[in-house]
């Protein structure tokens, strides 16, 4: 297909985006990527204010502000593929900062239902983000975000765990977990002991394609997710869901700040000579 055969409503430059259906003067530098569209407003019940300003299929964006900051969200339903839309697209229209807010299953038995896991960085088990870049580059989170998102996890006095994350394109066999009717995958009796044996501390969906993109085109990116499920104790519960969205808010106010102190210090990168006091 060549460039005169896309019209203007699937054009990738076109002002308002084909997916996500926003333009540049409807979403703030920061933007919190959590996949569940009603996900959404339990996110923005943190904020100060907010205003709906697309949804269109999974995606859904509100935009408002924290304590002054400015502030979006964007829901970007399951999976790496629909989530590396909305990167692609929300880059096209300004934006520089994102935030996976998220669920997860841990696979170290110290952690406990509800606590958070900040990603350090992903194994690549999706496939998203292997039609961008070779499978040995790394997907690496942002060191500014990974850092206020621990700054706000400890404010808030939340447990956390801080390390790298296993993305997967398959909720049951990609995971490791019977299929229908007891299907299972070749080598999913050794995923999640091998996972576990390498220090990876969760499983989720979407982190390691966020992060590749984000580092492929120069943008900064980290995830954050509450944890629902152990692996390894066979604990279960949809508890601290709000811990997450709350840690990812404050955290978008904290790189406001950390931005403005590197301007007033002619830095270009936070380092922990810093202060934001």
């Amino acid at each position: 297909m060549t460039g005169d055969d896309i019209d203007d409503s699937e054009d990738p430059n076109s002002d308002v985006q084909y997916h996500l259906e926003v333009g540049s003067e409807d979403v703030a530098d920061t933007v919190l990527l959590p996949g569940n569209p009603e996900r959404l407003e339990k996110i923005v019940a943190f904020w100060d204010d907010h205003e709906i300003r697309a949804h269109h299929r999974e995606y859904r964006t509100a935009t408002g502000s924290y304590e002054g900051t400015p502030i979006s969200v964007t829901s970007t339903g399951i999976g790496s593929p629909s989530a590396a839309i909305a990167v692609e697209e929300l880059a096209r229209v300004g934006v520089d900062t994102f935030v996976r807010v998220g669920s997860c299953g841990a696979i170290q038995p110290e952690m406990a239902v509800g606590d958070l896991v900040i990603t350090t960085g992903a194994v690549r088990q999706e496939g998203t983000s292997n039609e961008y870049v070779r499978e040995d580059y790394p997907a690496a989170a942002d060191h500014e975000v990974v850092s206020a998102l621990v700054a706000a996890a400890e404010r808030l006095g939340y447990d956390y765990h801080t390390g790298v994350t296993m993305s997967a394109d398959s909720f049951y066999a990609g995971q490791g977990r019977p299929g229908f009717d007891g299907f299972e995958a070749a080598g999913a009796d050794d995923l999640v002991d091998e996972l576990k044996a390498a220090n990876v501390k969760n499983i989720e969906m979407e982190a390691s394609a966020i992060l590749t993109l984000a580092n492929l085109y120069g943008l900064r990116a980290g995830a954050v997710c509450t944890v629902y499920a152990n692996r390894e104790t066979g604990e279960f519960r949809t508890e601290g869901e709000s811990r997450a969205a709350e840690t990812a808010t404050l955290a978008t106010h904290l790189l406001a700040k950390m931005d403005t102190v590197k301007r007033e210090a002619g830095v270009d990168r936070w380092h922990a000579g810093l202060s934001l006091e």
